[in-house]
């Protein structure tokens, strides 16, 4: 049935049509049509951030955790400006967000008038499709053809910018016809049973898993294809999740923070399959160097990653789910029974590096085992992020989520928002350092404000702890600008109305996080971890994964 609606309705009702449920946003003059209408649509949960940056990493959050396309929506000029780091950090990630930016009058574009920004063209770079619309004509199709770009293929974020007086003209409406858009299946035959042949006669061969793994779901074929051919798996920052730790195959992380068993077998693996990943340089390393000895196997469903930061002997593109189903029915059954062995041997006894009792995989510790590991654990960036990485004990696919590849500081709090609202009831833990959470710990009054139950837990060391790391391992312990202030994390929690904590030694911890995750409401934790922790080992910039720096005895010289 075809209505008469002005732009404003035309997108909310494009939004409805799409399946979406839950947006981000904060308004402003020249979104204001658009949130005159919102009202209209109570199917569409507007959820009031204090930063536009949060929405967009709030957006990010909910697609990563649903699979759906997450929604930010910001006013012209400074609004859609503070959206650009959110989606960037989208894009490098492969993550679906639609972000929605108002503009000025279209009589008004060009002249510099108040609010208005060029949005268009300063993330052209960092989005799939962005479309200024210049008519209410097009609209509809607009809003379309973005939701279905931010989906398809590689996923990743999009743009409309919406002049004013287009969201306030009117125009006939037809709802769209339920009509998706049919996939193209590369022919993949060739490439696979190549790859069957190397994995046959390779041996010392790996499987490394990435982000793909996780947007395609294709965890039981990652597993099929390990138990079948006894591959060792390694995951990715990105990848972590997708293949249960627990699990005798599962080896870590590898890259600048892996474990020097994980680096160790790739620079004596034979054959590496890559699925779904990039190869990108916190994995690889300097790339001269990087696994000397293997033919690489890529399946990738981006066509310009294969090759581009490592020489591939067999490329693939396609879905990552339907080209391991592929692999696993091509390949022979076989077992690596002396190469785990001698991966085994690679292994490095643990030291302990840090003072004091509390140490971050203590604090881990105490999360997983109060929650079951019944829970998701969003990351902010920094030392934390290389802690949890490496020790959280992950079991369930797509419940680790953090900034890869843009490094964003400021990312956990508002993406926890995210995937609360895509995981109703499921407990939320986000995990920042005392860096990253001061850049939007704000969003504290948005999940009160919204009744958003996300756990905050604070690894408080004083420091930008990784710039410090850096210095004082390649800067000669010059820590400029890096120790950093705090406020009084339980007091702050308590003017927003958050039930908080301060922990100092490892006593406190079983008793303080059933109390945070009793809590109905957001909850927060302040964990005082020793100032000079380093997360161990670490491989110099610049290095290969041949030359680790390693955790030596509490007390010693760490450099």
């Amino acid at each position: 049935m075809t209505e008469i609606l002005t732009g404003a309705q035309i997108m909310c009702r494009e939004l409805a049509a799409a399946g979406i449920d839950v947006i981000f946003g904060y308004p402003g003059g020249a979104i204001m049509p658009f949130y005159h209408a919102l009202p209209e649509y109570p199917g569409l949960r507007h959820i009031l951030v204090r930063h536009e940056q949060a929405a967009a990493h709030a957006a990010d959050g909910y697609a990563r955790a649903s699979g759906r396309v997450g929604v930010a929506v910001a006013t012209s000029g400074p609004g859609a400006t503070n959206l650009v780091t959110g989606i960037a950090t989208a894009h490098m990630d492969s993550s679906p967000v639609l972000a929605i930016t108002g503009q000025v009058g279209r009589s008004m574009i060009g002249r510099d008038a108040f609010q208005e920004t060029d949005v268009i063209g300063l993330t052209l770079p960092i989005t799939k499709y962005s479309h200024l619309v210049q008519d209410i004509s097009e609209l509809a199709d607009i809003m379309r053809t973005a939701i279905a770009v931010a989906q398809e293929g590689r996923p990743g974020p999009v743009l409309v910018d919406v002049p004013k007086d287009v969201q306030n003209q009117k125009a006939p409406y037809t709802p769209p016809a339920s009509a998706p858009r049919p996939a193209s299946p590369a022919d993949a035959a060739d490439g696979i049973a190549q790859a069957a042949k190397l994995i046959a006669a390779a041996e010392r061969p790996l499987v490394m898993i990435g982000h793909g793994v996780i947007l395609s779901g294709a965890y039981a074929e990652v597993r099929a294809l390990a138990e079948k051919t006894g591959m060792p798996v390694i995951t990715t920052l990105l990848g972590i999740s997708a293949f249960p730790e627990s699990h005798p195959l599962h080896l870590g992380m590898p890259g600048m923070h892996g474990e020097v068993h994980v680096n160790r077998a790739i620079q004596h693996a034979d054959v590496i399959v890559g699925i779904g990943l990039r190869f990108d340089d916190r994995v690889t390393g300097n790339v001269a160097g990087f696994a000397p000895r293997a033919k690489i196997i890529h399946l990738e469903l981006d066509r310009a990653e294969i090759g581009k930061n490592v020489p591939v002997a067999v490329g693939i593109v396609g879905d990552a789910r339907e080209l391991t189903r592929q692999l696993v029915a091509a390949v022979a059954p076989r077992r690596c029974g002396p190469w785990l062995a001698e991966i085994q041997g690679f292994a490095r006894p643990k030291v302990e590096s840090f003072s004091g009792d509390l140490s971050p995989e203590a604090i881990l510790g105490a999360i997983h085992e109060t929650t079951g590991g019944e829970c998701t654990i969003v990351t902010d960036v920094g030392q934390h992020q290389m802690w949890v990485a490496k020790h959280y004990p992950y079991r369930r696919a797509n419940t680790h989520i953090t900034s890869g590849g843009l490094g964003t500081m400021g990312f956990a709090v508002p993406a926890a928002m995210g995937v609360h609202l895509a995981r109703p009831g499921e407990l939320v833990w986000a995990i920042s350092g005392d860096g990253g959470f001061q850049m939007n710990m704000a969003e504290m009054a948005t999940m009160v404000q919204e009744g958003l139950s996300v756990k905050m837990a604070i690894f408080n060391n004083g420091y930008l702890g990784m710039v410090r790391q850096w210095q004082q391992f390649f800067h000669e312990k010059r820590y400029s600008s890096t120790p950093i202030w705090s406020p009084d994390y339980v007091k702050l929690a308590d003017a927003y109305g958050i039930p908080g904590w301060r922990v100092t030694d490892r006593g406190q911890l079983g008793d303080v996080v059933s109390r945070a995750n009793a809590e109905p409401g957001p909850a927060l934790v302040e964990f005082v971890i020793a100032q000079e922790a380093n997360v161990y080992p670490m491989i110099p910039p610049g290095g290969s994964l041949s030359e680790p720096i390693e955790a030596r005895p509490a007390g010693a010289p760490a450099a």
